[in-house]
């Protein structure tokens, strides 16, 4: 999506996308892309999400919460540490009330479950 903050100044909504799914977060890069969002990086678990965060500072993260090595859980509390105002769309298969209230707890965003309907996805006014 692309923004105005004065008539001569564009900016173009930028994000991360963290999924261990390969094929998934090539997907979802094209399709993010495609609405004008510019994706500034790919990760593939908890850690690098929280590592991709602390470079790029993306407007949004798009992050998965079962993951290898560390958890999208993970990711989400450690990256609130750093921005608590940070948008974190998190996606997930797990439609457990123990996984949807720990979201909540940690101040996930919005949550997508899988499979996500990308055309109905809430994307921050995309």
């Amino acid at each position: 999506m692309i923004t105005s903050n004065n008539k001569n100044e564009l900016k173009l909504t930028t994000a991360i996308v963290v999924d261990d799914d390969h094929d998934l977060v090539d997907v979802f890069c094209e399709y993010l892309e495609l609405k004008n969002i510019h994706v500034l990086s790919r990760g593939y678990n908890g850690k690098d999400a929280v590592e991709l965060y602390q470079r790029f500072r993306p407007d949004v993260v798009f992050l998965d919460v079962m993951m290898p090595e560390y958890t999208g859980f993970y990711a989400l509390e450690k990256i609130k540490q750093i921005n608590p105002d940070a948008k974190i769309i998190m996606t997930t298969a797990d439609q457990t009330e123990e996984t949807e209230n720990k979201l909540v707890e940690l101040d996930a965003s919005y949550v997508a479950y899988k499979p996500i309907a990308l055309d109905s996805m809430k994307i921050f006014g995309a």
